[in-house]
């Protein structure tokens, strides 16, 4: 599993120009899933997003977490994290996984989000989305399992 996640005062993703989810501060993760990924991949990062230590303590240093700020999670779906580009121009997606496997993963850990943090949005697996963030710091990390 592959995850983008970025520190955002405020970001929201649409469908067919509808508010499919949206947070205020918080994080946004854009998630890849690969045909070797299970659920205890995503369990375990899970638990890193939502400890990570990314968000300003009173003194400026990065040293609380998204529960600490009370932060929202938005999760969206992006295969296209998997892309390839070392043969060409053309972007190869070999590496992501099966929409069905993708679909129940990205399906799980939004489930499994939500045991953690009071808001979670989410888009809608496999549609075509429009997200709008501000990127915060800018402050943007890669996880991979």
């Amino acid at each position: 599993m592959r995850l983008v996640i970025q520190r955002v005062s405020q970001a929201s993703v649409q469908v067919d120009g509808e508010i499919a989810g949206q947070i205020g501060r918080g994080l946004l993760v854009l998630a890849g899933v690969s045909d070797q990924d299970t659920k205890a991949d995503v369990d375990k990062l899970v638990q890193k997003i939502i400890k990570l230590r990314i968000f300003e303590d009173e003194n400026g240093k990065t040293n609380l977490s998204l529960k600490e700020v009370d932060g929202g999670l938005l999760i969206v779906s992006q295969f296209t994290l998997y892309a390839d580009c070392r043969k060409g121009n053309r972007p190869s997606f070999t590496g992501a996984g099966s929409p069905a496997l993708a679909k129940q993963l990205y399906e799980y850990m939004i489930e499994q989000c939500s045991k953690e943090v009071e808001r979670v949005a989410h888009g809608i697996f496999g549609a075509d989305m429009k997200v709008q963030l501000t990127n915060d710091g800018p402050f943007t990390i890669i996880l991979e399992n």
